[in-house]
């Protein structure tokens, strides 16, 4: 379904203290070397018509990145790339640039890309074909919805839950 590309880095699951909680790790000295993508075939696209992308990521304090490669209804592929090294946004005709801001530890990512779509190309959003996750972050979860939803309407696994410290009493 999905493939890893690693150099000079790692990608590995690891749980992360902040939320206990499994994740998917992936640091590299370089980000455009290491990164997962999915799908895995070149040949083979997503096809999620859900316009709304959601990334929950831990901000690991290094250069990080990420892209959605989607078709609109001129039957062109464009990608949205997001960086937190970037500091303008840049549209070109097959690919619009964009910075991101992330506050420490862990953020919820969330892109509109019916939005973005007809904001950078005056196209329509028809699908996303594919995305890929590259260093250097902590990768809780990625899905697509139909619309932002209020933290309280996701199911439990699509939430991000940070664990409840107990103070102890003084004695």
């Amino acid at each position: 379904m999905s493939s890893m590309k690693v150099r000079n880095g790692h990608i590995k699951r690891t749980t992360d203290s902040d939320i206990e909680s499994l994740v998917l790790e992936l640091i590299g000295n370089n980000v455009s070397t290491t990164y997962i993508t999915c799908p895995a075939d070149l040949t083979k696209t997503l096809g999620i018509k859900l316009p709304i992308l959601v990334l929950i990521v831990k901000n690991m304090e290094r250069y990080f990145t990420f892209e959605v490669q989607i078709l609109d209804d001129k039957g062109v592929k464009r990608r949205f790339r997001a960086s937190n090294y970037q500091s303008t946004t840049r549209v070109k005709p097959f690919i619009c640039t964009m910075p991101l801001r992330m506050e420490e530890k862990w953020n919820q990512l969330q892109l509109n890309l019916v939005d973005l779509t007809k904001r950078a190309y005056g196209t329509n959003f028809v699908e996303v074909l594919r995305v890929q996750v590259h260093a250097n972050c902590r990768l809780r979860r990625i899905f697509f919805c139909d619309r932002l939803y209020k933290e309280s309407e996701l199911p439990a696994e699509f939430k991000l839950y940070l664990p409840v410290t107990q103070s102890k009493p003084d004695s």
